[in-house]
């Protein structure tokens, strides 16, 4: 099934102004879907984080702000690969985790020296919303 929203998730990938991308939409309308089949289109390899499956991925974000840290600790309880540029970075149910949302900032300002500017931007957040709640960026 082709989505136009794989249109607009597409230009957002070729900005050169690109900053980490908030999903938000009502439950069970394709959220998650639509971002993996993008990743699988436009990507190498896709690291997903389900903050709702997986808990212990909150941790990551109540202890520290140092970015590097973060997504080594994901890493390291995924055993996803995340590599430079080629890698589209998905957190899932992060509605009861206001630290990932906080953290947004920082993975932008602070992006490690191991990684570029363009793989952080590579990192979109879903979380459910009220009804008739569009996607932002």
């Amino acid at each position: 099934m082709e989505r136009l929203i794989l249109n607009d998730l597409l230009k957002w990938k070729n900005s050169k102004h690109r900053k980490p991308l908030i999903l938000k939409g009502v439950r069970q309308v394709g959220k998650t879907w639509v971002l993996k089949e993008f990743g699988k289109r436009h990507y190498e390899n896709i690291a997903y984080f389900n903050f709702d499956e997986h808990e212990e991925y909150k941790q990551f974000f109540e202890t520290t702000k140092d970015v590097e840290r973060i997504l080594q600790n994901l890493i390291l309880a995924s055993g996803k690969k995340i590599q430079p540029e080629n890698t589209l970075i998905i957190f899932d149910e992060v509605q009861d985790c206001p630290n990932v949302i906080n953290s947004m900032k920082y993975f932008c300002e602070n992006a490690p020296s191991t990684m570029s500017p363009v793989q952080v931007r590579c990192l979109v957040l879903l979380y459910p919303s009220r009804p008739h709640s569009r996607w932002v960026r």
